[in-house]
């Protein structure tokens, strides 16, 4: 079975270009990838509400703050079937120098494929050092050996050491680009700070980022394929 899976950072649903909230925008980018999993950033409660609506998919909030009189936070949507859900909060690090820091959360998710169970971890990395050190311990902490996919906006550069945990334990699907690929901006990229990883039982067999303008950040795709008990059963 091969199930394809985005990352979206969509800033609370505001089209990057008119700066007005689009759900439209952002249900018809989804649905035009064909994406059967979708990790989504910077989202409000009711906003994944009504965006889980338009694609009339079932969907987990994981909420890290309360702002503007809402919960905001990281969100996943599924056209599988969602087994179960749960927030991991992100510990947060000491403020030092003045230098303040947002609260951080990451969503975990068994979603199913056929027989089998995805554990599906999606989360944002903070903007300074500390944040992304502890938010990567936390990622890695919550991976699983098998059937794992993890996802989001890391805001670090492939080179990054503090991915290295990360990376000792998951195969990057921008491996599978036929050529370096960059996610921010999204009118003229000039970083990667979007992932997906998938653990080394799960075979990636393709991936993008699609040159969409939509949000600030471009969506990444990457289409993983899984054993299932019943594939298991007849190759033997």
């Amino acid at each position: 079975m091969e199930l394809k899976c985005m990352t979206f950072n969509v800033q609370h649903c505001m089209n990057y270009v008119t700066r007005d909230i689009d759900y439209c925008l952002f249900a018809r980018v989804i649905l035009q990838s064909g994406a059967d999993i979708i990790g989504v950033n910077e989202i409000y409660e009711p906003q994944a509400e009504i965006l889980a609506e338009k694609l009339g998919y079932g969907f987990h909030f994981a909420p890290a703050i309360h702002v503007n009189g809402a919960y905001y936070g990281n969100a996943l949507f599924t056209r599988r079937p969602l087994l179960a859900a749960e927030t991991v909060m992100i510990p947060d690090p000491p403020v030092r120098d003045g230098a303040g820091y947002e609260t951080r959360a990451a969503a975990v998710c068994r979603v199913a494929a056929g027989e089998t169970e995805l554990t599906v971890i999606v989360t944002h990395f903070g903007l300074n050092p500390e944040e992304q050190q502890n938010a990567a311990s936390t990622a890695a902490g919550l991976l699983r050996p098998q059937n794992c996919i993890l996802m989001g906006d890391f805001n670090v550069t492939p080179e990054n050491e503090v991915l290295a945990p990360i990376r000792a334990r998951m195969t990057d699907a921008a491996d599978l680009f036929p050529a370096p690929l960059k996610s921010f901006p999204s009118d003229v990229p000039d970083r990667k700070i979007d992932y997906i990883f998938a653990s080394p039982d799960l075979k990636i067999t393709a991936a993008d980022i699609p040159a969409v303008v939509a949000s600030d950040h471009r969506p990444h795709t990457a289409v993983i394929r899984i054993e299932t008990k019943n594939e298991r059963t007849d190759s033997i």
